[in-house]
């Protein structure tokens, strides 16, 4: 298989950046373009729920790579500018400025966007985090907030709620969950990262539904909860999950359901057309399902696959799924597939200590190792996941 002698990458977030970069380390030398509906160069945004936040770092810092770097990929990057519309036979883009931009092959990286509380628009104190934009309104608020309440008991809502309580704020985490990120870790460390929270005096409120926000005047005041109790708060963080943004694609005749369909080389349902970070759904054949992972490790190791599968490899993406998160002096990796029905052994360590590596089993067979507190003892013990589960499930490299 030839080469392309033009490729599109949709998306100028961290998968559409690997993506470029990938095809470049691999040899390709043809004509590469990118689409950016935000008007920022490539930056990370894992850390936006926290160093951004707690103000350790300037929203600069988040670039991913300084202009030079970029130069150097001979890329054409069109930013500020969202895509509307794909014709799939022909691989071609139209842009909301009304560009027009055909490839020989066309990657789609746009990503995720936030839910929303219904009766949330445009009231003064209640937010999102996704961008670097949002960070910085969010952090201005939070600064001098009396009272702050987080919707969202998962990873992000988790993690501001942290951030959040390190600024001095009074913090409230409410969701329906019957303790913090239970479907990612099961109930016993999420009993554990709860304790966490609370001990920072984090006040969770479990098994809850919002029912509405309260306002005065064009400000949030509260988050009213089903049983008819009302949350008082300066800010609302809204943290219920994101949807893949996927909508400008719904004339395109793509296959789409929670994301991009796309085969186990990450192809979508035409040809030329590929899909790759957190709008790509595609089949992994170790686990024989389709995943759709919201996470920036997997936005760059998928995106080395695809760039790979463009250029003729033909490789399966087949990685042992991982993600981190850091919440107050915790630091949270896991490797694999935890689940809330698992079987949880503490391999090393100690809970109490809140040091320690916990194995994962479901019916017998390992599917998930995480480590609290420590990354050199789960990075060993993710390896005999990995020499558990067969060579099928190792990273790609």
């Amino acid at each position: 298989m030839s080469s392309p002698d033009s490729v599109l990458v949709v998306g100028a977030s961290a998968a559409g950046l690997a993506t470029v970069e990938a095809l470049r380390r691999k040899g390709y030398r043809g004509a590469l373009t990118v689409l950016g509906a935000e008007p920022h160069l490539p930056y990370d945004r894992p850390p936006l729920s926290k160093q951004v936040l707690s103000g350790a770092w300037g929203p600069e810092r988040t670039q991913l790579r300084p202009r030079q770097a970029l130069d150097a990929l001979d890329a054409e990057f069109v930013l500020g500018d969202p895509a509307v519309a794909l014709d799939a036979a022909t691989r071609t883009v139209t842009s909301a400025a009304g560009r027009t931009i055909a490839a020989d092959a066309v990657v789609l990286a746009t990503g995720i966007r936030p839910r929303t509380l219904p009766g949330g628009s445009g009231l003064r104190g209640v937010h999102v985090l996704r961008t670097v934009e949002d960070a910085v309104a969010l952090r201005a608020d939070l600064l001098t907030a009396a009272s702050t309440v987080v919707v969202g008991d998962g990873v992000l809502g988790a993690e501001i709620a942290s951030t959040a309580r390190a600024l001095g704020t009074a913090v409230t985490l409410v969701g329906p969950q019957p303790a913090l990120m239970t479907g990612q870790l099961g109930p016993r460390v999420a009993g554990l990262l709860g304790r966490l929270h609370t001990d920072h005096a984090v006040r969770l409120v479990p098994g809850a539904a919002v029912e509405t926000l309260t306002e005065h005047r064009g400000r949030v005041t509260g988050v009213w909860l089903e049983t008819g109790e009302v949350l008082p708060a300066d800010v609302v963080v809204v943290a219920i999950g994101s949807v893949p943004v996927t909508d400008w694609l719904r004339d395109s005749g793509l296959e789409l359901d929670d994301g991009v369909l796309c085969d186990s080389r990450c192809r979508t349902s035409a040809a030329g057309v590929y899909a790759v970070g957190d709008t790509a759904r595609w089949y992994h054949e170790a686990l024989g399902a389709t995943l759709r992972l919201e996470n920036r490790t997997n936005a760059s190791e998928q995106a080395g696959v695809v760039a790979g599968n463009i250029l003729g490899e033909d490789r399966p993406y087949t990685p042992v799924p991982y993600f981190w998160t850091d919440q107050f002096d915790a630091r949270i990796q896991v490797h694999g597939v935890p689940g809330p029905d698992a079987d949880v052994e503490i391999v090393e360590g100690s809970e109490d200590e809140r040091r320690f590596v916990a194995l994962y089993r479901r019916q017998g067979s390992p599917t998930a190792v995480l480590g609290w507190n420590m990354p050199k003892q789960t990075r060993l013990h993710r390896q005999a996941l990995v020499d558990a589960a067969g060579d099928s499930l190792a990273l790609n490299r």
